[in-house]
């Protein structure tokens, strides 16, 4: 493997790993809110205990969830150099606002959280939950505008003295669109992620005739609130479809295996086995029209297949040759206005320029030097095109995996919230067993669904504007996979130490308390 490969390995494990952690931080973050205010209002003992026991889960969870997050942002310095000074005024500022005050924010309220129960009044201990909670989104907002813009670069403008990209309007980058989907997609997530954590336990201490109150009240909770998350996360997603199919179209084609064009409106491809090789589908099963109306809101617009997009891409690459030409030229003599001027006539294909001049023979990173972009040829160009359409198999098959859990979880919370209404959910063994076992289904949508975002985005770091290759930093392989085995090692370490926690004290329920009022109490 060579530089770029490894550091976008170490990378892409870092994130899954600590992705592990987010959803359910985001999701009971809320959803303890939701409990403690059923206490403010109620003045029940109950809604107290379970806002402290699964307050406990959710301060687990949360703590390894920032170990996970800190190495990420020093891998941008250490891995990713040339991104950083690239993109640094845009990648910088939500990351840095993101630090000063949603990171202090949650930090500080959830030690109050913890240790001020018989410090503050309770509805000033429920404002200290709330701001918990408002933290954990809010630091989830900074990073998504930053990875908005990585997805569809906003507020930019290139610099050819300084030769990286300047951030001219951060109202740009705030309300890029790609941003606030993005945000709301993911939180909704981590809501349905809470949502079926705090069933599938209740359903469990209720199949066991174990704490039932405690357990039937959770339920309830959890059933309305995944409901209402589950409904955001479809409207959502498709609203992520349609931005996708502006923004993306390579990305679009690429999760739909969408080879040629077809007349539209587009069929939606449920089930299909994709060949890379033979640019085709050697089977597929179609919903007629429905991806025509998701990724373009309209029953006449067509959308552009592989072939088509490989095609469009062809003409970009040339023009955006002609310009990393000027731009070299121009770098050697700043009096060349006439440079300048051809640089800035094919600004908004330079990007692809750059991808044709790293995917040269000899090109690396870190020796841009040996890349000839004048030697390019037609064939060059051709594999330059068809490499700007990211993978098609994977993300194709983790993109309907995502999408089959999430309609899956939807049904099983409109079954579980009509049974509280019936008030008989805990004399469904069938209802309380699928919870159960639905358990690990929000984690597996929530990893595919990032996976589509960021591996679908190849090959660029910032999509359209700077290719991954180009992207890295000068660094040696050994130092590379040293590192990983590292992180490998202590992020498995990490996991387990988390598992083993999330478990025991699961197991235990709310006896983990020691309120003497429930079953498995902590002396026991």
């Amino acid at each position: 493997m060579d530089l770029v490969e490894l550091s976008r390995l170490q990378f892409a494990l870092t994130a899954m790993y600590h992705f592990l952690f987010v959803p359910l931080t985001l999701g009971l973050s809320f959803i303890v809110v939701t409990m403690e205010a059923a206490y403010l209002v109620s003045g029940k003992e109950i809604y107290k205990d379970m806002t402290k026991f699964w307050g406990k889960l959710f301060g687990i969870n949360f703590a390894l969830g920032v170990v996970t997050g800190i190495t990420m942002e020093f891998q941008f310095g250490t891995n990713w150099a040339y991104y950083s000074h690239y993109v640094g005024d845009m990648f910088g500022a939500p990351l840095a606002i993101e630090a000063l005050f949603a990171f202090f924010l949650e930090s500080t309220f959830v030690g109050m959280f913890f240790f001020g129960w018989d410090r503050m009044t309770r509805k000033q201990h429920w404002v200290a939950t709330f701001c918990t909670a408002f933290g954990s989104n809010l630091s989830a907002l900074w990073i998504l505008v930053a990875n908005g813009c990585m997805q569809h670069p906003s507020g930019l403008k290139f610099n050819p003295d300084s030769v990286r990209m300047d951030l001219h309007s951060f109202g740009e980058l705030l309300f890029n669109p790609f941003a606030q989907e993005k945000f709301l997609h993911t939180t909704s997530a981590g809501y349905v992620t809470g949502s079926i954590f705090v069933l599938a336990i209740s359903s469990w201490y209720l199949l066991r005739k174990q704490d039932v109150q405690f357990a039937k009240k959770s339920f309830r909770v959890a059933a309305a609130f995944g409901l209402a998350a589950s409904i955001s996360v479809i409207v959502m997603g498709d609203e992520a479809g349609y931005t996708i199919g502006k923004e993306q179209p390579e990305k679009l084609v690429a999760i739909e295996a969408m080879w040629e064009q077809e007349p539209a409106p587009a069929g939606f491809n449920v089930i299909a086995f994709p060949s890379e090789e033979s640019m085709s589908n050697a089977f597929s099963i179609k919903i007629p029209a429905l991806m025509g109306i998701i990724g373009t809101r309209s029953l006449t617009k067509e959308i552009p297949g592989v072939k088509e997009m490989v095609a469009l891409n062809e003409e970009r690459i040339k023009r955006g040759r002609e310009g990393v030409i000027a731009l070299e030229a121009y770098r050697k003599d700043k009096t060349n206005t006439a440079a300048r001027d051809i640089v800035l006539k094919n600004e908004k294909d330079l990007g692809f320029g750059l991808l044709l001049k790293y995917s040269l023979p000899n090109c690396v990173a870190t020796e841009a030097s040996k890349c000839n972009l004048q030697s390019a040829t037609d064939a060059d160009i051709k594999k330059a095109a068809r490499a700007s359409i990211p993978p098609v198999t994977a993300n194709f098959y983790a993109f309907r995996i995502m999408v089959a859990a999430g309609f899956f979880m939807f049904l099983l919370f409109v079954v579980a919230f009509y049974s509280t209404l019936k008030n008989n959910f805990h004399q469904k063994p069938l209802l309380l067993k699928t919870a159960f076992y639905t358990l690990p289904l929000p984690w597996i949508a929530c990893e595919c669904g990032w996976f589509v975002a960021e591996y679908g985005r190849q090959p660029w770091t910032l999509y359209g504007v700077l290719p991954t290759s180009a992207s890295a930093s000068s660094l040696t392989a050994g130092s590379l996979w040293l590192s990983l085995f590292g992180f490998i090692g202590l992020y498995s370490l990490l996991l387990c130490a988390e598992m083993y926690l999330m478990i025991r004290f699961s197991k235990q329920g709310p006896g983990s308390l020691g309120l003497g009022r429930y079953a498995n109490e902590a002396h026991h």
